[in-house]
């Protein structure tokens, strides 16, 4: 995990891949957990006998469930030290290349793009790009925004 100290730190670190998280293994359970949160149970998802006949042999990860586990693969890529506090804004770009078949295991890797003044803080504008072993595209490319505070 690559730490940022404060935001002199952070904003000379524009325009760098700051590195990846460790792998994470996509398995039956957490589709339907996600599922059962959302209310999206296409069998392409939840139906691993119907999907096994599907287009892709197998069920896949919804496209918002790989979307969601962005806070959890970047915060194991980096910190900055010294906020007080920091929120999720929203993404400016969101795109899934490719699928995620049940069982693939998927990593983020990320780039920051910018930090600029925002409010009582700063936005932080990431790439974030989740890659599946394996696969010639990515699983979903966001360029999320994050507001972080200074104390």
């Amino acid at each position: 995990m690559k730490t940022l100290n404060g935001l002199d730190e952070l904003t000379a670190a524009v325009g760098a891949h700051l590195g990846y998280s460790d792998w994470h293994t996509i398995d039956q359970g957490q589709i339907d957990a996600f599922a059962d949160a959302t209310g999206d149970h296409q069998w392409i998802h939840v139906d691993p006998v119907k999907a096994a006949a599907g287009p892709f042999g197998t069920t896949i990860a919804h496209g918002y469930l790989t979307l969601s586990l962005i806070p959890t693969l970047v915060w194991q890529v980096y910190k900055v030290e010294g906020t007080t506090m920091g929120i999720n804004y929203g993404s400016n770009k969101v795109r899934f290349p490719s699928i995620v078949p049940v069982g693939s295991r998927i990593r983020a890797g990320v780039v920051l793009e910018s930090v600029t003044p925002s409010g009582p803080g700063h936005a932080v504008v990431a790439k974030v790009t989740i890659e599946r072993e394996g696969a010639d595209k990515p699983a979903c490319v966001a360029e999320v925004v994050s507001v972080v505070v200074f104390g």
